[in-house]
């Protein structure tokens, strides 16, 4: 019998995942990864939830604590970050080099063959486009022939419901991380997994999904990063200026750890229209003011790459890119500038292309691979 760690958050989706898994003939153990928001009430909270759903489905259940790691990986990463100008997105390095990296160690200590989380999404294994190739075999991926006997790679499809699809967050998982994940949700829909959930008396079928960063529950940005740089002795911006990008100082802003490029809504300027962040330059301690058309861009570059479907890229491709969570994905063209950067061109321009966030590339279903916006 196959062994498996599932990481149980206390929510419906890890829930529901130990309860397939079980189901399936795995033997399950769950683990609840005490990380920063733990000395909460709310931390409490998500740890006791994973505690009355082991009981409930008859699995053993640990908890271990990840403190430290946590706070290197994560906090002080988003906290530098905000420092220096960029919005960063915690969930990817938080997937990569806490969830994975910790559940992958915990599984090996105890001899277990996979892990296993609630994410809305899809491991699959592929077979990777020959150079060479004469077959006329084809890949999932891009349908373009490949050999007989290819490498292959492990990569995220989409989840089968667009709604709650997760391969965003997690196209930083690495090609040893992937093989040894399961992930059963990505061909459900949420309704189904709660109507699973109410059906076996899932001690928390109807308890509603988290809408905010896990460490910072009030959502009091700026207040976190104040309080934790002040705690790491690091110096937090002061109040500068509100610029135009010809350097009219337009006001007075509260710190740039307060803004994000595209950002309308709490600038407290009273220029009779609608106005956006286009820019921060932490450089000379500005926010940059301007009209919506400014906040469009058809060209951006990363770095800190992961490839996934694809073991790097050798010539431009054909992408569809996709720079936030939200984000439908765009028509693209790809192209690698140097051993870590790739610049990425839109067919049509897109806003708030953001530095500090992940841009994910696909083809199709499946995720390529992606990078930091830099």
């Amino acid at each position: 019998m196959k062994k498996v760690v599932v990481g149980m958050s206390g929510g419906v989706d890890s829930s529901v995942t130990a309860f397939l898994l079980k189901e399936q003939g795995y033997d399950v153990k769950g683990v609840t990864m005490q990380t920063w928001e733990v000395g909460a009430v709310h931390g409490l909270a998500l740890i006791n939830d994973a505690k009355k759903v082991a009981e409930a489905l008859d699995i053993p259940h640990a908890i271990i604590d990840y403190n430290d790691v946590f706070k290197k990986e994560v906090i002080d990463y988003f906290v530098a970050e905000y420092l220096n100008g960029r919005t960063p997105n915690p969930c990817t390095v938080c997937n990569r080099f806490v969830k994975w990296e910790s559940l992958l160690k915990y599984c090996h200590d105890i001899g277990a063959d996979y892990v296993a989380t609630g994410h809305y999404a899809q491991v699959r294994r592929i077979s990777l486009i020959s150079k060479t190739s004469s077959a006329k075999r084809v890949s999932p991926v891009n349908k373009t022939p490949f050999d007989a006997n290819p490498p292959a790679r492990y990569t995220l499809k989409k989840s089968s419901t667009t709604a709650k699809d997760q391969t965003y967050a997690l196209y930083n998982l690495t090609q040893e991380q992937l093989s040894k994940t399961l992930m059963p949700l990505g061909e459900y829909t949420k309704d189904e997994v709660r109507q699973i959930a109410r059906h076996k008396n899932i001690p928390v079928a109807d308890k509603p999904d988290s809408q905010e960063i896990c460490f910072i529950p009030d959502d009091d940005y700026a207040g976190f990063i104040t309080r934790n740089a002040a705690s790491s002795n690091l110096l937090v911006p002061p109040p500068g200026n509100f610029v135009t990008t010809t350097g009219e100082i337009l006001g007075i802003h509260k710190g740039i750890t307060h803004y994000t490029i595209g950002q309308r809504k709490g600038l407290g300027l009273a220029m009779g229209h609608h106005v956006f962040v286009t820019e921060i330059r932490p450089a000379t301690n500005e926010v940059v003011i301007g009209e919506n058309e400014d906040v469009f861009s058809a060209v951006l570059k990363c770095n800190r790459l992961n490839f996934m479907g694809m073991a790097d890229l050798p010539i431009p491709r054909k992408v569809t890119a996709k720079i936030r969570y939200a984000h439908q994905g765009e028509k693209a063209e790809i192209k690698m500038i140097s051993a870590d950067e790739i610049l990425c061109t839109f067919e049509n321009p897109v806003r708030a292309i953001t530095p500090g966030q992940a841009v994910v590339f696909y083809e199709g279903d499946y995720v390529l691979g992606g990078g930091t916006i830099c």
